[in-house]
């Protein structure tokens, strides 16, 4: 099975120019980086990205924070386009698990999107909700668990695992940190890893060799010692 390469990013001219990559199979995207994107009006611009990227899936996230208008948000942003995963909340931001509203979309055959998971037993209560058709993707946030000295991997392994008896579910690697995120989430047998557009652009140059990157690295410190113009007397 092949690990899918999604773009993490809400930055319309970006959007456009890596939509046009191969590599790229769907784009990822959160209220932050909406807001890093200069975003003003959530819906119009969504519309926007959505027009540029019409044929691969795109993940729009929920605001809301409370059960009723996190399912008046869902609702009418999965009628933007057929291509909408909308993200959900694993829980609200007071840790409320949001199974109800989860289960309540899943049912509706709404494409889901279940971000900010860290846990392997996060994973399974939702897994205990949904049904075996509609398409739902766990995104499991890797790199950040990785910042607080926590290691993912275990996590990955045991969702998986339970992800494995459903053919509609997919385990994501989020928050990635460097290129090589994505040959773990490969060598893991994660569905998707979403990564940010300069980590696409060094997993496209994959195959230099350690002599090459010797050369490189010894050339650059030559470069800049020159151009500090150096001396020791």
């Amino acid at each position: 099975m092949k690990t899918k390469i999604f773009c993490d990013i809400a930055d319309l001219k970006i959007i456009k120019k890596f939509n046009k990559k191969s590599i790229v199979k769907g784009f990822t995207t959160n209220p932050s980086l909406m807001r890093k994107a200069g975003a003003k009006d959530y819906e119009s611009y969504s519309k926007k990205i959505l027009k540029t990227c019409s044929s691969k899936p795109v993940s729009l996230e929920v605001f809301a924070d409370d059960y009723l208008n996190i399912k008046k948000q869902a609702l009418k942003i999965n009628k933007w386009g057929k291509n909408v995963y909308v993200k959900i909340p694993i829980t609200n931001s007071k840790g409320i698990f949001m199974g109800k509203i989860i289960k309540e979309l899943n049912n509706q055959n709404i494409k889901l999107n279940i971000t900010a998971v860290y846990s392997a037993k996060q994973t399974a209560k939702v897994l205990k909700l949904i049904n075996k058709k509609t398409k739902i993707i766990i995104s499991i946030f890797a790199g950040r668990a990785a910042d607080t000295g926590n290691d993912p991997i275990p996590e990955f392994i045991k969702s998986l695992n339970l992800a494995n008896k459903f053919a509609n579910v997919e385990i994501l690697w989020a928050s990635v940190r460097e290129p090589y995120n994505y040959l773990q989430a490969k060598q893991l047998g994660c569905h998707i890893i979403t990564i940010p557009p300069t980590t696409i652009q060094k997993i496209e140059k994959f195959g230099k060799s350690l002599n090459q990157l010797t050369k490189e690295t010894v050339r650059t410190f030559l470069k800049d010692a020159k151009k500090a113009k150096f001396k020791i007397n």
